[in-house]
């Protein structure tokens, strides 16, 4: 069974396992790198990292049409409920069996704070293990963290790792952190969106298949690669 991974745009990211859509941090309608729109895209579960705009993005709307549940920490997961979307609360190190795969939050380095002020609690990665049992790593917003071995020793298929530097991890952060996780795969996420972020990602891709055992997949906003 493939997992079918898509880019589309900054930190938003798709996820197709096993008849389920899983969107992550859906930033769209005013994210100048989107390849999607929120009226279209379709969705099962929306997991959000943490509360900045540039992740809950549209989330609300799309849950709201599609009746996709999201899944985030217990705060986030409270203001979701004010929202009239259904949500499924987790927090830090905690993980639950969904019908997609098993999904754990793992630590992440950042803020959380939502676009109205409310606690947006603590941010956070997600590590899914799929039905098939493929590791799926994504680090979400980010700096780099030495536990990010511990999370490595799962075995970890795909990594999404930010590399836009200022707000998360820069490129090399990240190359550090491939090291770390030692995954089969890697897209980088997170940059170019603006000028303040902008990095080149075929540059750090040829530096980490040089230094690591990783193969790096660079995306187009909107492109997809299948993980088999």
């Amino acid at each position: 069974m493939s997992v079918e991974f898509t880019w589309y745009g900054h930190a938003a990211l798709g996820l197709d396992t096993d008849g389920y859509k899983i969107l992550v941090d859906p930033f769209l309608s005013d994210n100048p790198a989107a390849d999607a729109s929120p009226e279209n895209i379709q969705a099962d579960y929306i997991l959000l990292s943490h509360g900045h705009g540039d992740h809950v993005g549209d989330t609300v709307a799309i849950a709201k049409r599609t009746g996709a549940t999201v899944i985030s920490n217990f705060e986030i997961c409270s203001w979701c409920g004010t929202k009239g979307i259904k949500a499924h609360a987790q927090h830090l190190g905690g993980g639950h069996k969904h019908p997609f795969g098993y999904l754990k939050l793992t630590l992440a380095l950042h803020g959380s704070a939502l676009p109205d002020g409310s606690n947006g609690g603590n941010p956070a990665g997600f590590l899914l293990t799929t039905n098939d049992g493929k590791k799926i790593y994504m680090a979400c917003d980010t700096g780099l963290f030495g536990d990010m071995r511990l999370i490595g020793e799962e075995g970890i298929d795909l990594a999404v790792l930010p590399i836009g530097d200022n707000f998360t991890m820069g490129p090399d952060d990240a190359l550090r952190a491939v090291k770390l996780l030692e995954p089969k795969h890697v897209v980088p996420v997170h940059y170019n969106t603006w000028d303040l972020i902008a990095q080149d990602a075929d540059k750090w891709a040829s530096q980490v298949e040089t230094e690591t055992g990783a193969q790096v997949h660079v995306l187009k906003p909107g492109e997809s690669f299948s993980l088999d």
